[in-house]
């Protein structure tokens, strides 16, 4: 497949090397001195977006409006999203974000909303603990986020999050429900970035061709 890589951070690189092994051909690549509004995307099947929080939203709109299928993990930029999505039903493309690529992740994302259904009826305090490389742009993390989110809903009640930032740390997250009487953790560590690029990867390639806005759920059938 041939992609366009909006952002050329550590995320965006490592996805442009992953996908020259994979015999993958980066069409595009924009940076700070090659905004992606400039990029001429006709020659790409898909846009893979891991940007700023403050380029995310003109970055996925330029490839929504080139008619070009595009996926975005950049955070901190949410308060838009639902911008996104109208034009993207506007356009008839294809638009897929997710706080976290990773297979890993969106396996603990599950265990999470499990966990948090266990737990509803009994009486434990709950927390999300999360450390992060001091790269990191948000605090919290999106990833954080969306479990805090997933087992507020379930839980009804809101849940603390702890963040770290620590040189050359990928990323780990902690879930926490603890009493006077026993403490229950479960955790999720990335050992590196890969798991987050060859998860765009497979979410990029399994977008072509689709119209409609999706989730991680969609390409890794976990619905």
């Amino acid at each position: 497949m041939k992609i366009a890589i909006s952002g050329n951070g550590k995320m965006g690189k490592r996805i442009g090397e992953l996908a020259k092994i994979n015999g993958d051909t980066i069409a595009a690549t924009s940076s700070s001195k090659n905004p992606t509004n400039t990029l001429d995307l006709s020659m790409a099947d898909v846009a893979i977006d891991f940007s700023t929080p403050s380029t995310a939203f003109e970055n996925i709109s330029h490839a929504i409006n080139s008619g070009i299928p595009v996926i975005s993990g950049t955070t901190g930029w949410l308060n838009k999203l639902e911008e996104i999505e109208k034009l993207c039903k506007e356009k008839e493309g294809a638009f897929l974000y997710a706080s976290n690529f990773s297979l890993g992740m969106n396996i603990f994302f599950e265990l999470n909303k499990k966990l948090s259904n266990l737990m509803k009826n009994h009486n434990y305090e709950s927390k999300i603990h999360e450390i992060h490389h001091i790269e990191k742009l948000d605090s919290p993390s999106g990833t954080a986020k969306t479990l805090a989110k997933d087992a507020e809903e379930i839980l009804n009640n809101k849940i603390k999050i702890t963040t770290e930032r620590v040189e050359n740390v990928s990323g780990t997250h902690t879930i926490i429900y603890s009493c006077e009487e026993d403490k229950i953790e479960i955790k999720h560590t990335a050992k590196n970035r890969d798991g987050f690029a060859m998860g765009a990867l497979i979410a990029a390639k399994w977008i072509i061709g689709k119209k409609g806005i999706f989730s991680m759920n969609d390409v890794f059938g976990m619905q």
